[in-house]
Parts: structure tokens; sequence; C-alpha cells
């Protein structure tokens, strides 16, 4: 007996989420193009390489922030003739995106650093000036991680949550490449290159993670085992459903959804045991950001009472 409807509750209203998501994006978009024209120019000026690394960094940002944009439009749209269960998967495959994106701007990176550091004789002193807008991208990109995640963790938006990681990795490469720079103007001009030679190295990783991440969500990866274990104890819970197994699990973007068996007894009518399997369904769909459940009913053996003779149970 298959039991499976579709339902369009996933936790979280997906006009809100996409209105957050869009919201959000937004804000980065204005913030990173202010900083990769800041710092691009500033690097040049100031003939920084670590202070130009981290502007196509912002740059890289700014296509990501377009990324989450499209994909934010598109994965709201609902379940069609071709897409069943909806389009929530743009978001992963967005995520996988920018992964991809990060690690063929790390390995840029780390190419460039590289060949200065082989020609020690072409570091050249770099300008005050560098220092102070590296400064000042540091605060702006931490303070728009902040307000990113914020938003990414309200709507539960794990390509949202990818792109606030992805404006903290700037941050961090802001602050190493402040470093660097203040080490150049002190003398140690070696330190400019090995800045920027950072920096390749945290967008490399962050962009393995997160590309990693996707691929296996786009293979079906199972989710958490919290989740699985709510589902598990929201099936047992209720009335008819004696056990149940081959619980499986993948995710449809942010969402969750699930196939399993359930031991019903085999003796009640064949409506009866589709009515437990429903109740059943229903009360896994209420566990957070589950999408959907497909039950089948098994029918099991369950111990019966002894019968009674009635001429002796009269006699007692």
């Amino acid at each position: 007996m298959q039991v499976d409807v579709v339902s369009d509750e996933a936790g979280v209203d997906p006009q809100a989420r996409a209105q957050a998501a869009s919201r959000s994006t937004w804000v980065s978009v204005a913030v990173n193009i202010l900083l990769t024209c800041m710092q691009l120019l500033a690097g040049v000026v100031a003939g920084s390489q670590a202070l130009i690394a981290d502007a196509i960094h912002s740059l890289s940002d700014l296509v990501s922030d377009f990324v989450v944009l499209f994909a934010s439009h598109h994965s709201r749209k609902g379940a069609d003739a071709d897409h069943h269960y909806g389009h929530q998967r743009f978001e992963t495959a967005a995520a996988l995106a920018i992964g991809v994106l990060l690690l063929a701007v790390g390995a840029g990176m780390l190419w460039s650093a590289v060949q200065k550091l082989e020609h020690p004789e072409l570091i050249q002193p770099v300008k005050s000036v560098a220092l102070w807008v590296a400064l000042g991208a540091l605060v702006a990109k931490e303070l728009l991680f902040r307000y990113m995640l914020a938003v990414a963790e309200r709507v539960r938006s794990s390509m949202l949550v990818a792109n606030a990681w992805h404006a903290r990795s700037d941050a961090a490469s802001s602050l190493v490449v402040a470093v660097g720079i203040g080490g150049n103007l002190l003398g140690y001009h070696m330190l400019d290159p090995v800045a920027a030679l950072v920096v390749g190295l945290m967008v490399t990783k962050m962009g393995w993670r997160f590309s990693w991440d996707a691929l296996h969500d786009l293979m079906d990866r199972a989710v958490d085992e919290r989740s699985v274990e709510a589902i598990r104890l929201a099936i047992l819970a209720t009335p008819g459903v004696a056990g149940l197994h081959d619980l499986k699990t993948r995710k449809m973007g942010d969402a969750i959804l699930a196939d399993v068996h359930l031991e019903i007894d085999g003796a009640i009518t064949v409506e009866e045991g589709h009515r437990i399997a429903v109740e059943a369904r229903l009360r896994a769909l209420e566990v957070q950001d589950v999408l959907n459940v497909m039950t089948h009913v098994d029918p099991v053996r369950l111990p019966r009472p002894p019968a009674v003779d009635p001429a002796r149970a009269r006699a007692a």
C-alpha cells in the first residue's frame, strides 16, 4: 500500500524565505560593489597585491550574490509536470556553484602569490592608504556577515548560510590583508604577497567545503540523526503503528523527503490499515522541514490473548 501526497509545508513560508533571501542578497550586492571598487583602486594606487587579491574576492562575492538571486527566484516555484517535488534543489545547486567559484578564485590567488614569492625583486613597498582601505573592508564585511547569517538562520536556508560564510571568509581575508600591508609598511615587504597567499588558501578551503557538502546533498545524502529520530518518534506515536523499518531520508534543498515501512496488524481491514498509515504520515509532516513522506504498510502478526472456553468462564 502506497500513501504519497506532497505537502507544501517545510517549516518556513516559501514566500517569506524568498523575500528575506532577496533583501539580504541585495544588501550584499551593494556592499560588495562598493568594496570591490575601493579595494581595486586602492590596491593599484598603493601597489598592494594583497589588497588586489581581496578585491577579486569581493568580486567573487558579487557574482555569488547574483547566483543566489537566480536560485532564490527559481527555487520558490511549485511542483509541475517535470518537477513533482518542486524546485528546492535550485538552492543546493547554487551552493555548489558558489563553492566551485570560490575554488577557482582561490586557485588564481595562490598562483599569483606564488609567482610574486618566486621573484621577490618584483615586490614593492605599498602606500599607507592600502591599510586604511583594508581595515574599512574588514569592518564592513564582518557586519555584512552577521546580518546575512541572522537572516539565513531565521529562514533556515543552507544557500543563504553558504553566502553568509562567504562574506565571513572575506572578513577573515581582509584581516590577513591588513596584517600583510602593515608588515610591508614596517619594512617587511614579503608580507604583502604572503598575505595574498594566505587569503588564497582560505578561499580555496571554503570553496572545497561548500562544493563537497552541496555535491553530497545532490546525491541524496541522508539528513542529520536528530531529524531522523524526530520523524521516527512521530510515526511510532501513531495509534496502530506497531513498529517501523527502512526509514530513509534525503534532502530537497532545505526540505526533507522520507520513505518508511510501517508495521501494522495484519488482522485488521485494508481500510483501517490505510487510515493508520495516513495518520502516521500526517504526524511525520509536522516535524520541522519535512516536505513529504511516502509510507508502505507491512502486515505483521501481533500476539493475541488466549481463547477462553465459554463453559469454563461460566463456571468461574
